[in-house]
């Protein structure tokens, strides 16, 4: 029973699912920041080629 009580007062797991989490966050947000970039600059070498047609 004293383990029991043991692994429910232990939250050194939380912390690194906290970080875990952060990370995902943080990956999604630079995903979508540089699809959206990227998209941008292929329009932009489009327009470029297009001119110097």
């Amino acid at each position: 029973m004293s383990i029991f009580r043991k692994l429910l007062k232990d939250d050194s797991g939380a912390t690194a699912i906290e970080y875990g989490l952060i990370a995902a966050l943080i990956s999604v947000a630079a995903i979508a920041a540089f699809s959206a970039v990227g998209s941008g600059i292929i329009n932009t070498l489009n327009t470029i080629k297009n001119n110097m047609d």
